[in-house]
């Protein structure tokens, strides 16, 4: 089992940029594929971007590629979201989610683990 924290979130203006940060427990993170996933009033998670256990290949929504950029440092057991050029349409709760050895890393049925969330908001 996995235990994660994100922190990060906060109130910004359109156009700055934002990182996200996740920490996970236990020894194993190197075996998880790692996501963010958003929520925003209304409507459902979405995954934003992932990245893999095994190649440390990365995917994005179509809605924030060329913006965001999902990095992982297993030796902190640490997963990123750097936000840049946020739009309103950014303002969700966001999540980070692990999947041991996880291969549906573009739905958020993929991931097992869950944590608590981090609200982000842009103003235009």
């Amino acid at each position: 089992q996995v235990q994660l924290v994100e922190s990060g979130g906060g109130l910004v203006q359109a156009g700055d940029s934002l990182r996200l940060s996740c920490t996970a427990s236990g020894r194993t993170f190197s075996r998880y594929t790692m996501g963010w996933l958003r929520q925003a009033p209304g409507k459902g998670r979405q995954v934003v971007a992932a990245i893999s256990w095994s190649d440390g290949s990365t995917y994005y929504a179509d809605s924030v590629k060329g913006r965001f950029t999902i990095s992982r440092d297993n030796a902190k057991n640490t997963v990123y979201l750097l936000m840049t050029s946020l739009k309103p349409e950014d303002t969700a709760v966001y999540y980070c989610a692990a999947e041991e050895y996880g291969s549906s890393y573009y739905s958020p049925r993929g991931y097992g683990y869950w944590g608590q969330g981090t609200q982000v908001t842009v103003s235009s």
